[in-house]
């Protein structure tokens, strides 16, 4: 099951959600994308392909919000402070 990371923040749309797929949204710099993509890929929500199948998540400094499948609205995820 793929995983699709994009800066385009036009591909965050509660439609484009799929069983098959999870679109992960980068509202980072572009400097910093590497580490916010595993720093997604760590997170204990989203750790596995079966976690992440079927959302649509927007990566930011301050956290996550995330749309899934059939799901009636948003979710925000905070990030752990460590």
């Amino acid at each position: 099951m793929p995983s699709f990371f994009t800066h385009d923040l036009d591909f965050y749309d509660y439609q484009l959600c799929h069983a098959g797929y999870c679109v992960a949204c980068l509202a980072v710099g572009q400097y910093e994308t590497a580490s916010f993509i595993r720093r997604f890929l760590r997170h204990p929500v989203f750790d596995t392909q079966s976690k992440r199948r079927g959302t649509m998540v927007r990566v930011s400094h301050t956290g996550m919000k995330v749309w899934r499948i059939h799901a009636a609205s948003e979710e925000e995820i905070k990030w752990a402070i460590l």
